[in-house]
């Protein structure tokens, strides 16, 4: 990254350049990444390529002022980080669905990011509603977040009986997502989001989706025409829009999202 798009991330999110890889200062960015740049995956539906390289990801997130999911956020919000001196690894996830079953290989993408202290964070700004900040990959024990009760925790023998070699991040007591500890590359994950943003059976590409942290703590999310708004205690406002000017006004709104139509969803006969 040059100077000048560092400067420019940075002013998306609010943010001051950090004078050291601290760990307040990754608290910091990782919070305001949540608030300002949101979860979506309009880009499914409304038929942009979703390419994962470097420059490409700035682009959309900075001039752009958009958002994505993982592999776009993270893959931005790693290099970001990276250029403001942590040291950051990409690593490979698979979410857990019903029944317990994990997803795909390279089903998500999370940052394993150290900082001049030694201290070693779990970063993850593009998996929805999850922790607010970074959490202690060393820590092993529960970890108190605005957004629940978080653990990292060793997953357990693999498939050739290492132990170690993967990672389960647990939510309230629930698996959430199990990480490999090999570090990957940005375009390790190709596969993965060409998969989730064009099989019929991805949810990606059978609903729409637009959310983000408020400042408050709660959250905003649009899902096709669905308003959701929570508070910080949990309780929920819902509301249905029924003009495609009420809908474009959202996204410029509250997610500074500008869009010449509404989008709709891919696989309309699969969504719900």
């Amino acid at each position: 990254m040059t100077s000048a798009q560092i400067d420019a991330y940075l002013r998306r999110l609010g943010s001051e350049r950090p004078r050291q890889p601290t760990s307040e200062a990754l608290r910091a960015l990782h919070l305001s990444h949540l608030r300002a740049v949101p979860f979506e995956n309009l880009s499914v539906h409304l038929g942009e390529e979703i390419t994962l390289e470097e420059q490409r990801l700035l682009t959309k997130v900075t001039e752009g002022r958009r958002g994505g999911f993982c592999y776009e956020l993270n893959g931005a919000f790693g290099t970001l980080l990276a250029a403001l001196g942590y040291e950051v690894e990409l690593l490979a996830g698979r979410v857990y669905g019903d029944e317990g079953r994990l997803g795909i290989p390279y089903d998500h993408l999370a940052l394993r990011v150290r900082t001049v202290e030694g201290d070693t964070w779990l970063a993850d700004v593009g998996f929805g509603a999850h922790s607010h900040y970074p959490l202690a990959c060393a820590e092993g024990g529960e970890q108190d977040d605005p957004g629940g009760r978080f653990q990292v925790v060793e997953a357990g023998p693999d498939a050739a009986g290492v132990r170690g070699a993967d990672l389960d991040v647990l939510w309230d007591g629930k698996p959430q997502y199990r990480l490999e500890a090999r570090p990957r590359v940005l375009g390790d994950f190709a596969a993965g989001a060409w998969w989730h943003s064009t099989s019929p059976t991805s949810h990606f590409t059978r609903s729409l989706v637009c959310s983000r942290l408020t400042e408050d703590g709660g959250r905003i999310t649009l899902s096709g025409r669905k308003l959701k708004t929570t508070a910080v205690d949990g309780t929920q406002e819902i509301r249905e829009l029924e003009e495609d000017e009420e809908v474009l006004t959202v996204y410029r709104e509250h997610f500074g999202i500008e869009l010449s139509c509404v989008p709709t969803v891919r696989n309309p006969d699969l969504d719900g």
